[in-house]
């Protein structure tokens, strides 16, 4: 989507709109002005010419026009119905000196979670990636990990879905049978945690600067059970179907504020983490850590309280690793 489109729809969302006055604020002919409207009609939109000006009566379902129409981030949304990956899309971008663009696909072929492993994404869920050049040295670079999980979880609370957030990355429905239906203790700590969405952060950077940063975001959200892998649920088995495109565009607006206020990102992560306070077992490169998850550091990292050692070396920091949930004893 160029920036006179994205122009276009950021005034026609603020009302009734005058053709010469849309013509003024992109800087183009009052001709052209007309093809962009019967673009945006061939898109799916509902447009009608009143003596006020053009009003929206109703917008696609899903698709990059759709998200950008209201949306309140400075994102350029580029979208596609299929796609290998949104993160390898997004990288190429990166390497093209692009910044604040979400690609968004309705289905991946080539989806992946963390270490390579692959990420079923099937029509009907929500895959898309946010490249980004935040000003931040690459130590920090997990705080935006940590945003996306916030933001999926926040979303998915707003549609009816009692998710939580498992360090660093994973969001769960807690008491899921794994079979992607909600079972009737579902959320109360019964059964076995299912995972709702992932988040997949790639970069590169010097010593001192990000140069670019990928956050991905993988949804389950209107997602047939049959589709999932075990383990999983979906917004659908959880709430019902949901609306992709304010749910979209909720997740990024979301993400867009925490990434402009890097502080209060750990905080809020504190506030929707279901791994602070559990038994949990990290796999890391150096090997096993078990105990108690008693808090994150300032960029993110878990600290973990042993169970046995001497008092002052009870407590470990992990900076990376696939963390585990135990149940208590």
């Amino acid at each position: 989507m160029n920036e006179t489109r994205r122009t276009l729809l950021d005034a026609l969302a603020d009302g009734p709109v005058a053709g010469p006055a849309l013509a003024d604020r992109l800087g183009i002919s009052r001709a052209a002005v007309w093809k962009q409207v019967d673009a945006l009609r061939e898109a799916g939109f509902e447009i009608e010419g009143t003596e006020a000006g053009y009003v929206v009566r109703d917008v696609p379902a899903y698709g990059g026009e759709a998200v950008a129409f209201g949306l309140d981030a400075t994102y350029r949304i580029e979208y596609h119905e299929a796609l290998a990956s949104t993160n390898d899309r997004a990288r190429a971008l990166a390497g093209e000196g692009d910044a604040d663009v979400v690609v968004l696909a309705d289905a991946q072929t080539g989806g992946r979670g963390r270490r390579s492993r692959e990420w079923r994404s099937p029509p009907g869920g929500v895959w898309l990636s946010i490249l980004l050049r935040p000003d931040r040295p690459p130590a920090q670079a997990p705080l935006y990990t940590l945003a996306a999980a916030v933001a999926v979880t926040r979303a998915a609370r707003e549609v009816g879905v009692d998710a939580g957030i498992k360090w660093p990355n994973d969001v769960l429905v807690r008491g899921d049978g794994g079979d992607g239906r909600a079972g009737p203790d579902a959320g109360t700590g019964g059964g076995e945690d299912a995972k709702l969405a992932g988040v997949l952060t790639e970069m590169e950077g010097e010593a001192d600067r990000v140069s670019w940063l990928v956050v991905g975001i993988g949804v389950n959200a209107n997602v047939d059970a049959d589709d999932l892998p075990p383990g999983s649920t979906s917004l659908r088995a959880q709430a019902g179907d949901v609306d992709r495109r304010r749910f979209v565009q909720r997740l990024l607006e979301t993400f867009h504020d925490l990434a402009a206020d890097p502080d209060g990102i750990v905080p809020a992560w504190r506030e929707h983490a279901d791994t602070l306070g559990r038994r949990v077992r990290v796999e890391t490169a150096s090997g096993t850590v078990e105990g108690e998850a008693v808090d994150v550091t300032d960029v993110g990292a878990l600290v973990v309280r042993r169970d046995g050692g001497p008092p002052g070396e009870r407590e470990i920091t992990v900076h990376s690793g696939d963390c585990e949930h135990l149940r208590p004893a």
